[in-house]
């Protein structure tokens, strides 16, 4: 037994607690910084021990994505009316996003479907199946709405939207942009998601009143 854990088997190591070592890691470093070697030692292990319980960096970088997905994922869908869930859902994504900002470009750049995200999909398309929604639309409307919260996650991340550079334009050029983008506020960013969601969501239900 004691060589075997001399060659990196350490009692009590999960899944679970590689990918939250995973994503403290990223959190603290950055994405680049990440290997299963550098992440290994961060646990007091091998590297090869790791391949125990993740099979590899693509699954690395899946479970992460679950991990941090699930920091907004609510205790449970339906508890509320569909509308507030999606609302608080939504909410809480964007939140985690910015507080995890290298998940975006995980996320855009695979599926990670893994068993604990499926569920989570499972669980949003039951909920809005029981809605009412027909069944293919349910699809629709979790895709769009992740898009949404990813979109303006990644606008938030790399400062894309470009807003707040607009109220430093010649106003005498632009004075409409200018107008408008000095008249938005502090929190212009906050507020264009506010507004964009409950359009959203709108849309979802006059869907539904079709239906």
């Amino acid at each position: 037994m004691a060589a075997s854990r001399a060659r990196g088997q350490r009692v009590g190591l999960t899944r679970t607690a590689v990918l939250e070592a995973a994503v403290r890691l990223a959190d603290r470093e950055g994405l680049k910084a990440l290997s299963m070697r550098r992440l290994g030692a961060e646990l007091g292990v091998e590297a090869m021990t790791l391949y125990h319980h993740v099979p590899g960096k693509d699954a690395l970088l899946e479970g992460m994505i679950e991990r941090i997905v699930a920091e907004a994922v609510p205790p449970e869908f339906g508890a509320a009316t569909w509308r507030e869930d999606l609302r608080a859902y939504a909410r809480a994504l964007v939140e985690v996003l910015g507080a995890h900002p290298y998940a975006v470009s995980l996320l855009l750049s695979r599926p990670a479907m893994t068993p604990r995200n499926l569920r989570t999909m499972e669980a949003v398309v039951e909920m809005l199946h029981g809605a009412g929604f027909a069944l293919p639309r349910t699809l629709d409307i979790m895709y769009a709405l992740t898009s949404f919260v990813v979109g303006h996650a990644a606008a938030q991340a790399g400062e894309a939207d470009g807003a707040g550079r607009l109220a430093e334009l010649d106003p005498e050029a632009y004075p409409l942009l200018v107008g408008a983008a000095r008249q938005s506020g502090e929190d212009a960013a906050g507020a264009r998601f506010d507004f964009a969601l409950e359009a959203l969501l709108a849309g979802f239900e006059r869907e539904l009143a079709t239906t």
